[in-house]
């Protein structure tokens, strides 16, 4: 089969990469999403491993579409059988961009009967209760190419299982997990967020630093399906465990004036299993310091659109540039919509990367030397 993987604009190659290190076929990257090939063992291994994915869909056909028949014509020539079975779900959603088929509705509508008609031939019934397990049919329409997808993730693989509550504006876990991979996060390091709020920086820090795959503890609903091979996806389980590393000296520290945040944070470190990794307190940015030879600061400081006030988010910046020195092993990574950080900060940064925090563009901003 075919899987796309897809993701947050600019974290492509960090999704490739990451399919390439497990052993995965045929990895293409292209603007919001990355393919590969594959079989079960392959879905259920993206699915647990991948930190920086959105979902895994199972793309079933592309093709060109003007017409309504054009888009009937190219859905119906899928065996869908070889999917769905007689009595499961298979509901319809997408989005059309920059196409002739614009009505999304109409387009659910079409998509929906083609698949019907089918399966109908398959089935020889002409009535489909939908009571079973749920096959969610995703299509994406661009500039006329179709893609007709099924999702096998269910909740979308940021959802690890270990964050249910979370403080204000959180960041997303597979941006927080990229920022900790270009921060070059190892299993010897030292890693503060002086705004750490629920923890998922240091939370995805410590899971990098130990191996622990990312879905290793909750499920998807490919699992579900008929189709599905129970004993595939335990394998996958069990490799998984078995390349989790707990002989490290990682440690982690997280600082926030917000005690009901910090609450979060220690309920959510101790869901995700990684508590004794990471020490939490209420710290102001101003009182920010830190003895230690080798030190990795990854935050997602408070801006104008989670404070209301662009003013405020501005100071802070000034004051994590006076406390952010220069220093050898010491390095800063700062996530910010805010094209002034620079600026704010007082020094440019050693390398910047642009990223979308859903559709909010954002930049993080490195600083090492």
């Amino acid at each position: 089969m075919t899987f796309c993987a897809t993701c947050l604009l600019g974290l492509e190659g960090l999704v490739a990469n990451e399919l390439r290190f497990h052993e995965i076929e045929n990895v293409a990257a292209e603007n919001g999403r990355v393919l590969f090939d594959g079989d079960l063992h392959t879905l259920a291994r993206a699915n647990i491993c991948s930190r920086y994915s959105e979902r895994i869909l199972i793309l079933v056909n592309e093709f060109t579409a003007t017409t309504f028949e054009e888009l009937f014509k190219g859905v119906n020539s899928v065996d869908w059988s070889k999917y769905i079975d007689v009595t499961e779900a298979f509901p319809v959603k997408g989005n059309s961009i920059n196409s002739t088929l614009s009505s999304v509705p109409a387009c659910q509508k079409i998509i929906k009967k083609a698949i019907v008609e089918n399966l109908k031939k398959t089935y020889a019934t002409d009535w489909f209760e939908e009571t079973g397990s749920v096959h969610k049919i995703h299509f994406l329409i661009i500039k006329d190419k179709v893609s007709i997808m099924i999702d096998t993730s269910g909740d979308g693989l940021h959802k690890r299982g270990w964050r249910e509550n979370a403080n204000a504006a959180p960041i997303r876990e597979t941006l927080a997990a990229a920022m900790v991979d270009l921060s070059r996060v190892r299993r010897n390091h030292i890693v503060c967020d002086p705004f750490c709020g629920s923890g998922t920086i240091l939370i995805e820090s410590a899971l990098k630093a130990l191996n622990i795959m990312p879905g290793i503890n909750r499920k998807f609903i490919a699992e579900d399906w008929t189709q599905a091979d129970k004993e595939i996806w335990e394998e996958e389980r069990e490799r998984a465990r078995s390349l989790i590393n707990t002989d490290c000296s990682f440690k982690a520290y997280g600082y926030d004036i917000d005690e009901e945040a910090l609450k979060l944070a220690k309920e959510n470190a101790e869901k995700a299993g990684v508590a004794d990794r990471i020490v939490f307190e209420k710290r102001d940015i101003a009182d920010f310091e830190f003895d230690s030879d080798y030190l990795c600061v990854i935050t997602n400081p408070p801006y104008g659109e989670r404070l209301l006030d662009i003013n405020e988010a501005e100071r802070l910046y000034k004051i994590m540039g006076e406390k952010f020195l220069r220093k050898d092993h010491h390095s800063y990574t700062v996530i910010s919509p805010d094209e002034d950080f620079e600026k704010c900060f007082g020094r440019p940064s050693d390398k910047r990367r642009k990223l979308y925090n859903g559709m909010l563009k954002c930049n993080v901003y490195m600083y090492f030397k």
